[in-house]
């Protein structure tokens, strides 16, 4: 897991927190990320070139391992209704979750 703070978590946050100021984020991002599918954010930060391999490792496997990390960092400068809506939207998703899987 990446400490909420460290370095990379405040550099991470920084960099991806743009997504979601002024309420821009669309339902099927936060849904992409719920279900795992990080990898053009792990692309983004190695085009950054802020980080070297073993950082952008370490944080890939802890958002694969724990989705909601991911938009915790996103939705860090978010607006307060931003933040609410966005949170909403995520536990909704935890309880459509098991459904899903069946089917």
């Amino acid at each position: 897991m990446i400490d909420p703070g460290s370095d990379s978590w405040n550099y991470v946050a920084a960099m991806f927190s743009y997504e979601f100021l002024g309420g821009g984020i669309e339902y099927d991002t936060i849904e992409r990320i719920h279900r795992g599918e990080i990898d053009e954010w792990v692309q983004a930060l190695t085009q950054s070139g802020l980080f070297d391999r073993a950082t952008i490792a370490r944080i890939a496997d802890s958002w694969h391992q724990a989705p909601r990390q991911l938009f915790d960092m996103l939705v860090l400068d978010a607006d307060e209704m931003t933040a609410r809506r966005c949170s909403l939207a995520w536990s909704s998703l935890d309880r459509l979750a098991p459904l899903a899987r069946l089917g």
